[in-house]
């Protein structure tokens, strides 16, 4: 999930249909003033669909304590990194890891975009960081097309090199 801290922690639920798995991020609620659908399943759907389960009447916030909004997650944020062993983790590193999945899991770079609220290609660039992975996998490809290209290794050799 791409979502801004405040978009999570102002999300009521007249934005909330569980029926068809969407949520509804208003431009007022959005860092860029623009308004866009996300549509969820998996984990997310069924995180909602509890979170449902066990609203508080009255209170029209998806997240919240005791019916009352939630405003900050920082102590809470802290504790848990602590208990899972990451300590130093920012929440907005989930924006990070989410564009990461996205892009990784094939979801075209335009439509990545449109999910985590990015206007524009530089500031997702930054948020799509290449890791060693990344490097190897590109270069495991990058065999197997030479392979593919002349199955003959002694071939294969000398047009890596423009040979």
């Amino acid at each position: 999930m791409s979502w801004r801290r405040r978009e999570i922690t102002d999300l009521t639920w007249e934005r909330v249909d569980l029926e068809h798995g969407t949520v509804r991020l208003e431009a007022e609620n959005s860092k860029n003033q623009e308004a866009r659908t996300i549509y969820t399943d998996g984990e997310i759907l069924s995180l909602l669909k509890d979170q449902f389960r066990r609203r508080q009447l009255g209170c029209r916030f998806v997240f919240h304590r005791q019916g009352n909004q939630i405003k900050s997650l920082q102590k809470a944020w802290r504790t848990a990194c602590r208990k899972t062993g990451l300590e130093g983790k920012l929440f907005h590193d989930l924006r990070r890891t989410a564009v990461r999945n996205m892009v990784r899991a094939g979801v075209p770079e335009r439509v990545a975009m449109s999910i985590s609220g990015h206007k524009t290609r530089a500031v997702f660039e930054r948020y799509n960081i290449v890791s060693p992975q990344d490097l190897l996998e590109a270069a495991a490809k990058i065999d197997g097309y030479h392979r593919r290209q002349d199955p003959n290794p002694a071939d294969r050799e000398s047009n890596k090199f423009g040979g």
